[in-house]
């Protein structure tokens, strides 16, 4: 490949066993000759056998990500993953006229079945 990559921008949760999540996105990108770059919307504890911990990322943090890489970088496309909250799922859909080829991924639920959405996250998609 010559000349600059594409872009594209993962806004999801990470996961510290490296299964899923933006780490997943980003190795997906790298496959891809894509350039990754990552809106972290939250923390996750979790591994092969099952999420331990999550912890939201601040609706005001998200923003400040997002704002830094939609104002520096040439978007060719955006994923969203896990977005943890009402709060972070209502800011994206603030957003949506903004963000290039949006592909939503609403992940609600880890491979084992436990929710990885807080309170009303879930009805905020719909």
């Amino acid at each position: 490949m010559t000349g600059t990559p594409p872009v594209a921008l993962a806004i999801a949760g990470s996961d510290s066993g490296g299964g899923a999540g933006i780490q997943a996105d980003c190795r997906t990108f790298s496959d891809h000759g894509v350039f990754g770059a990552t809106v972290l919307t939250a923390v996750t504890a979790q591994n092969g056998r099952g999420v331990h911990a999550i912890e939201p990322v601040r609706r005001q943090l998200v923003l400040a990500q997002l704002d830094a890489v939609v104002g520096d970088l040439p978007l060719a496309a955006v994923k969203t993953g896990m977005l943890a909250s009402e709060d972070i799922v209502d800011l994206v859909a603030e957003r949506v006229p903004s963000l290039p080829n949006l592909v939503v991924d609403p992940v609600l639920a880890s491979s084992a079945g436990q929710s990885l959405c807080a309170g009303r996250a879930v009805a905020a998609y719909w």
